[in-house]
């Protein structure tokens, strides 16, 4: 991998993105991420994940109008009837309560009022979240991340816990199959979903040809 690959990748110019080459390929090494295939596969989900490297934090400044669709079981807005759900506007571009609302009693995390949701939101390029990943991940990689969360924010410990968290899913055996639905199960094992697809496997197939990864 090259500097010229990741600005390919991310769309950007290579001085954007050229100090995250040794952490990135650090962090593959490190967690046996050594074959194109496992590398196209890798590079194709961090940089969806991450905004082509620009994003290290999840992004919870959310319009009151969006929460019922992102998090239906939570809020409302009326004229619907709250049915034990909170009342969404309380919570427009307010994160840090939309976080631990949202995030707690779930992933390790305590209730609302412990902070956790907060402490413990999306972080890294693999946006590892809630403090449960952030325990183990910190065991891991002998870094503090339960009292030093933000660490995720800066490119090494952010490179390691996404190759962490890829050896936690068995990332290259998925990787190594190579096909769009051992694909579609990476998706699903670092997102929960498939959202994103078609521009994780547009990002997929560029990765394949820069390193003439088999398809």
């Amino acid at each position: 991998m090259k500097a010229d690959d990741l600005a390919a990748l991310t769309g950007r110019p290579i001085g954007e993105v050229e100090s995250w080459l040794q952490p990135i390929a650090a962090a593959m090494a490190e967690f046996g991420i050594n074959t194109a295939a496992r590398e196209a596969a890798f590079l194709a989900q961090i940089v969806h994940e991450s905004d082509g490297l620009r994003a290290m934090e999840e992004n919870l400044n959310y319009h009151a109008s969006r929460l019922p669709a992102v998090w239906p079981r939570h809020f409302y807005l009326p004229p619907d009837e709250p049915d034990g759900r909170l009342d969404a506007s309380q919570f427009e571009h307010n994160p840090e309560a939309l976080a631990n609302v949202v995030y707690a009693n779930r992933m390790g995390n305590g209730p609302a009022s412990s902070g956790d949701g907060w402490h413990y939101r999306g972080r890294g390029l693999i946006q590892l979240t809630g403090r449960r990943l952030y325990a183990e991940a910190g065991v891991a990689l002998q870094l503090d991340l339960l009292n030093q969360p933000e660490a995720l924010r800066q490119p090494e410990a952010a490179a390691r816990a996404a190759g962490w968290y890829w050896q936690h899913i068995n990332g290259n055996a998925l990787a190594d199959a190579a096909t769009q639905q051992s694909f579609a199960q990476l998706t699903v094992a670092i997102n929960g979903g498939l959202i994103g697809e078609e521009q994780r496997e547009q990002l997929w197939k560029q990765a394949q040809s820069l390193f003439n990864a088999t398809a």
